[in-house]
């Protein structure tokens, strides 16, 4: 993949931006000494700094003033005291990249106060891995550009896919809040593992295995998950029994359920922005 020539800036050095920027390095799209971040928090850069190779700072001017595309990685509840350092320092030459669950776009805008470019990402924590599942949207004043910068850097950590920004927060409850959701179902699996006298490792790593094996299924033979798991589910045979106390458990509902919470959730948040 050939590398960006331009620094990436990072308000915020925390678990995603790290994991983001490990991505990116990892994958040879940017390189450590091209990528800056800015972050409060004394910890927080040292843990950045560790892992990632890039220089973190305590002020956000500084990357402000040295990168063109810059990555909002803050809590949403932090924004309006960020986008108050930032207004009227972003300009037409800064493409701002916000990762805030639930901050609309015109939340952002009006927050800048300025007409720089904009987009909104939700990334998942397996970018860390190269294995990151990402929506993104552009606003209006975004470019093909712009388009390709996001699709390059999301792109290098994992599937990447362009929505409608009303339906970002579908995408933050399902693979944003997604991982968790699935460690909850590899440990469990595993429970059930070890209760038949697997040792607990074997259990969590053929557990973990079957979860990443499925999923390459789906992805790579183009086949709906039913019917794959129709293959697999013999008549009267082991995998019937298990899906049968799966349906009485309500398990299939309960994990939809948890993906509209999440992404309710994200509206929620997104209430909590500047003029939303």
């Amino acid at each position: 993949m050939p590398r960006l020539f331009q620094r990436i800036g990072l308000i915020g050095a925390g678990r995603m931006a790290t994991a983001l920027v490990q991505g990116m390095v990892r994958a040879g799209l940017v390189a450590a000494e091209d990528v800056l971040a800015a972050d409060p928090s004394v910890d927080a850069r040292r843990r950045f700094a560790k892992a990632t190779g890039a220089q973190a700072v305590d002020n956000n001017q500084a990357v402000i003033d040295s990168c063109d595309a810059v990555v909002l990685a803050v809590k949403p509840q932090n924004l309006e005291a960020v986008l108050a350092t930032l207004r009227g320092q972003v300009d037409e030459r800064h493409l701002v990249i916000s990762i805030l669950a639930g901050v609309r776009l015109a939340t952002l805008g009006e927050g800048l106060g300025t007409r720089a470019r904009l987009a909104r990402v939700m990334p998942n924590t397996p970018c860390l891995v190269g294995q990151g599942a990402s929506g993104y949207c552009l606003a209006p004043g975004a470019t093909a550009a712009d388009r390709a910068l996001v699709e390059q850097l999301f792109g290098a950590v994992g599937l990447v896919v362009r929505v409608d920004e009303p339906l970002l927060d579908a995408v933050t409850g399902l693979s944003g809040s997604g991982p968790a959701f699935v460690y909850a179902m590899i440990e469990a699996l595993a429970d059930g593992g070890a209760s038949m006298g697997l040792p607990r490792d074997v259990a969590t790593r053929l557990a973990a295995q079957t979860v990443r094996g499925a999923a390459e299924m789906v992805l790579v033979t183009g086949e709906t998950p039913g019917a794959l798991k129709d293959r697999v589910a013999s008549p009267g045979g082991t995998t019937v029994a298990g899906l049968r106390v799966l349906d009485s458990a309500g398990f299939p509902a309960a994990l939809s359920a948890a993906v509209v919470a999440a992404a309710e959730r994200s509206v929620e948040l997104g209430g909590l922005g500047i003029g939303d």
